[in-house]
């Protein structure tokens, strides 16, 4: 189904960032060490002292933790459709200046949450690192990057890749339906990270560019995620 067009907007300076990386042929900061290992109840239990122990940032917190108690016994495709839906539920999105004053900010699983509010990286971000601890292969996820043709905006998703070889499903907080890539003709994906490198998706298969490299946005993801208990 889709969204309506106010929830289409993000990725203002990180996709230059991102783009400036892949054309000097460097790559993400630390992306090696994006692996969810990590107990959900440390987390949590900083989460209240931070935000509290009741309200609506609470029910989110915790509707999250369930999802991440009950969704190990889900099959693969099960586990997208449920951290699909329930972030695309509980998370309306609104765009950093207005929610963090910034003109762009990646926020963790928890900030996004606790706000119930963020862009397309935040939807993004969070469902790939849900994903992560419920258990999927790291090799099977990553953060992609695409245009949003009609609109003409940048934009956010995390694509799903059973194989190495399999068209990837796509997870976007713009249409709730888990589709093939080919399948999304308002989508162009242009390039994408994830545990292990920066791919372009330009002319075809992806193209593997390089290991690691300089990131602000993704080194600050990660250190306020290790503080929020996360361990990576």
């Amino acid at each position: 189904m889709q969204k309506p067009a106010s929830r289409r907007f993000g990725v203002p300076l990180s996709w230059q960032l991102l783009t400036l990386a892949l054309f000097s042929g460097s790559l993400l900061l630390g992306a090696g060490d994006a692996r969810a290992a990590w107990s959900a109840d440390p987390v949590l239990r900083k989460a209240e002292k931070r935000y509290g122990r009741s309200g609506p940032a609470k029910d989110r917190l915790q509707a999250w933790h369930d999802l991440l108690e009950t969704g190990r016994r889900l099959t693969e495709r099960q586990q997208l459709e449920a951290v699909n839906r329930q972030f695309n539920r509980q998370v309306r999105f609104t765009d950093d200046s207005a929610l963090w004053q910034r003109r762009d900010y990646w926020a963790t699983p928890v900030e996004t949450l606790a706000k119930g509010a963020g862009d397309c990286e935040d939807f993004a971000l969070a469902k790939y690192f849900t994903l992560l601890q419920l258990g999927l292969e790291p090799s099977k996820l990553r953060i992609t990057y695409a245009r949003a043709l009609e609109l003409n905006q940048a934009h956010m998703v995390v694509t799903y890749h059973e194989t190495p070889d399999a068209e990837p499903l796509v997870l976007d907080n713009l249409v709730d339906d888990i589709l093939p890539a080919s399948r999304r003709k308002d989508l162009a994906l242009r390039y994408a990270f994830d545990a292990d490198g920066l791919y372009t998706l330009k002319g075809g298969a992806p193209r593997r560019v390089g290991n690691t490299a300089e990131l602000p946005f993704w080194q600050g993801l990660l250190a306020r995620m290790e503080r929020e208990g996360f361990v990576l």
